[in-house]
């Protein structure tokens, strides 16, 4: 199975000098298609008026919100949808913890020459 995640953050309003708002999606997608969760939202921003008005400006010149930003609405839209799985009966879209890989483990074991006695 395998699990993608999207976060599209569509937009970034100015509300007054020191927020602004940042509309958000947050999607998990399953292969095979067994689900696909969606979050939507807005996330308010708050701080100085210089970085608020910074931050206005570069979403101006379509360059990317702050990775703060970024980083809240996933941790958020990551919860809600732990949450939705769990209550769906399907896998959470985490990796799973403490079970090493195949490879991890072959590497992680050297192979030992064969050895022949007379």
């Amino acid at each position: 199975m395998q699990i993608s995640v999207n976060i599209n953050i569509v937009g970034l309003d100015q509300k007054t000098e020191s927020t602004v708002e940042a509309p958000f999606v947050f999607t998990v997608s399953y292969t095979p298609s067994i689900a696909q969760l969606s979050v939507k939202g807005k996330a308010q921003v708050s701080g100085d008026r210089s970085e608020v008005v910074q931050m206005a400006e570069e979403h101006k010149k379509n360059r990317p919100p702050p990775q703060t930003v970024i980083q809240a609405v996933s941790n958020i839209g990551m919860a809600e949808v732990i949450i939705m799985s769990k209550s769906l009966g399907i896998p959470p879209p985490l990796p799973p913890i403490g079970l090493p890989t195949e490879a991890a483990v072959t590497q992680a074991i050297p192979k030992k020459e064969p050895r022949y006695t007379t």
